[in-house]
């Protein structure tokens, strides 16, 4: 048929640095879905400790902790939608091992001194320690290479936190 075609538009192409939403595996999505919370309530505790921390110390390691937790909000948030997956937050509501409670940011809102060194660093230790776990079987389980990736780099931060964090206690 003479003229067949003609004037189609080509289906759209994506930009070779966006995954497909294929390109996430369940294990990639429940890792970022649950990841972004984790690190959601350790900002609310983290952000506590400039006025709150007895130790000097502690609250620069706060301080350093905190920008890095923003940063790799960012880049969690930015997973989340290369994923496909809508931010419907379903472990909203749920007190997952390590996440940091909001009974535990309304006591340490409440506490100053070594009272918030106390809590605070058990908290974040805990916290630390289940990221590290849920990295590893991001890294073990995903599918998708740039996950993988964050998680491996986030792991080696974490690492590196948790090491300063067990000097301070």
């Amino acid at each position: 048929m003479p003229g067949a075609g003609w004037g189609a538009a080509p289906p759209p192409r994506r930009a070779p640095d966006r995954p497909a939403p294929a390109a996430f595996n369940d294990t990639d999505t429940a890792w970022i879905q649950l990841m972004i919370p984790m690190d959601e309530r350790a900002s609310l505790l983290i952000d506590l400790a400039p006025a709150r921390a007895g130790r000097p110390a502690l609250a620069g390691w706060a301080e350093e902790a905190g920008r890095r937790l923003k940063d790799e909000l960012v880049d969690l948030r930015e997973l989340l939608e290369l994923s496909g997956v809508p931010d419907t937050r379903p472990h909203e509501g749920h007190n997952m091992p390590g996440m940091v409670t909001l009974d535990t940011v309304r006591r340490a809102r409440t506490v100053t001194g070594e009272s918030f060194d106390r809590l605070f660093t058990e908290s974040l230790w805990a916290h630390l320690v289940q990221v590290r776990v849920l990295c590893a079987s991001e890294r073990t389980s995903g599918s998708s290479e740039r996950a993988k990736d964050l998680a491996a780099v986030i792991e080696r931060r974490v690492a590196q936190q948790n090491t300063r964090l067990d000097a301070l206690r």
